[in-house]
Parts: C-alpha cells; sequence; structure tokens
C-alpha cells in the first residue's frame, strides 16, 4: 500500500543540522512487527507512525520506533510528527493547542515564539545518584569525580541521569568511553553568550557509546531539574550537537519548574510515497 511520508529536521538552527525523524503519516493497518521492520531500515534515531486517536481528547496517536525498539515517548519525534501532521492539513480539536496521544499517555503542544513546544512530561524518577554510580559515570566520560558540579536522576522514561559540569567548554572536550547508563551532560555558557549551556547526551549500545544529536527529552529532563535547583533561569537556549558537527537548538519556557515547554524549529526536507 502507498502511504504518504515525510522526513523532517527537528531542531537545527539551520536546515540538515538538527536530528532527522522520518514520518509515515498514515500508519492505519500495519503491525507493530511491519513499523518495527521499516524503522530498522531507515535507519535514523526514530521513525514513527501516525493514527487516529482513540481518545477524544487527542488529535492524532503517535507510535514511535528506533531501529531496535518502540518507545512510549520522545522528544525530537514529538515535535516532528506535530509538524508533519500539521503540514499534511491536521487541525486541532482545541484552538491554539494540539494534543498529541502516545505510549507515556497524553502530550500537549503549542506554537511558542513561532516555534511548536512541547510540555515536559513528569519525571518518573528524581533525586540524588548512589555515587558509585556517578564515580562510574566520570570514569567513563575520562574526568575525575571532582569534575562533576551535580548529578541528579532526570528521569521521563529513557533513564537519563542529569550531570553539571563547570562550563560548556568542558563538555565540549568529554571522549566518552563504555558509559554505564544514559547520560546527559550540560555546562553554562559565560553570561551573554547565544546559549545558556551545552548539552551532550550518551547511549550505551552494544558494549560502546552513541551521542545523540539533538535530545528533547534528555532537554526537557534536565531543564526542570536546572531550573527547580535554580541553576538556569527560563527562557534560555541550549545548544547541542555541536562536537559531532551538528547545530541543535532548544528553546526552553516555563511558568513553573513543573510546566516546562521543549520547543524548536522543525524543517521538511523530504517528502513522497512508501509502499508499506
Amino acid at each position: 500500500m502507498s502511504r504518504a511520508f515525510t522526513q523532517v529536521d527537528v531542531f537545527p538552527a539551520t536546515p540538515f543540522h538538527g536530528n532527522a525523524l522520518a514520518v509515515v503519516l498514515d500508519g492505519e493497518g500495519l503491525g507493530t512487527e511491519e513499523m518495527q521492520r521499516f524503522a530498522k531500515w531507515t535507519n535514523l534515531a526514530e521513525t514513527t507512525f501516525l493514527l487516529p486517536p482513540t481518545t477524544p481528547e487527542a488529535d492524532y496517536r503517535v507510535r514511535i520506533f528506533t531501529t531496535e525498539t518502540e518507545l512510549p515517548f520522545a522528544g525530537h519525534p514529538t515535535l516532528g510528527s506535530c509538524h508533519a501532521w500539521l503540514e499534511a492539513g491536521g487541525v486541532s480539536r482545541v484552538d491554539g493547542e494540539i494534543v498529541q496521544e502516545c505510549g507515556a499517555g497524553l502530550v500537549r503542544l503549542r506554537r511558542i515564539d513561532g516555534r511548536l513546544a512541547f510540555q515536559a512530561p513528569p519525571l518518573v524518577r528524581s533525586g540524588p545518584v548512589e555515587e558509585e554510580l556517578v564515580e562510574r559515570i566520570a570514569e567513563s566520560l575520562g574526568i575525575e569525580r571532582d569534575d562533576i558540579v551535580a548529578a541528579e536522576w532526570a528521569d521521563n522514561g529513557p533513564g537519563w541521569v542529569g550531570v553539571l559540569l563547570a562550563d560548556a567548554a568542558s563538555v565540549l572536550a568529554l571522549r566518552p568511553g563504555p558509559v554505564p547508563c544514559t547520560v546527559g551532560v550540560a555546562g553554562p555558557y559565560l553570561d551573554g553568550a547565544p546559549c545558556a549551556f551545552e548539552v551532550r547526551a550518551f547511549i550505551p549500545h552494544q558494549g560502546s557509546t552513541v551521542e545523540d544529536p539533538v535530545t528533547g527529552s534528555l532537554n526537557a529532563s534536565l531543564a526542570q531539574w536546572l531550573l527547580r535547583t535554580g541553576r538556569a533561569k527560563a527562557p534560555y537556549v541550549a545548544a547541542q550537537g555541536t562536537a559531532i558537527g551538528r547545530g541543535g537548538r532548544i528553546h526552553i519556557s516555563a511558568g513553573s519548574p513543573d510546566d516546562v515547554w521543549v520547543g524548536g524549529s522543525v524543517v521538511t526536507c523530504v517528502t513522497g510515497r512508501v509502499e508499506l
């Protein structure tokens, strides 16, 4: 069956410098195995499939797949899927707000300063990280334990441990080995810089480490942690992907540490049809 398909770039400062996402605009009739097989074939960080919602509160439903598994929620697929849905003619039930249904439940989206933004989901785990794990993280990052200014669980599903270093230069200098868990590292820029933080996301994979170019879920959870502890003030912009030749820009706004919105640009790069 021929289905509408698009590929978008999410969070780029300029096109082709963000994080790519494949979107199948009509996923009806496809089984989990078929979706997973196609996601593996695209070989992108995530591939999504849009479906009719199962609840009257939602405007559409999305299923999110990596090359290996289905995710209940992820940040850049949320923005990219919403952009694709709107571009395909989607009209929200409530003016000014879109509600996405996904495995994690309902996610609210809106436009803030002209960019799509999603409301950060609540953390499923927060608080201090076991000292033994912090030491293992430091070793895997190739730094001393004392180089870590703070570390805290900032997990909204993928298992993130948030790590704060003294400055952005220290974050950019990291050359990690195999990390023991999903690790998000942030370091502040000097006041007056275009971005407030440099962020990097390290994910364990088959005994090695993969760096994600730009990560919505991580920036959502880092923002909740950094705002709650007074280490950041909203609104702010975070940079991600610099160390691997990308130029991600994540725009954080907040009414409170419990009402954080994660926004960014989305650019359509490929449109067409796919036989699925």
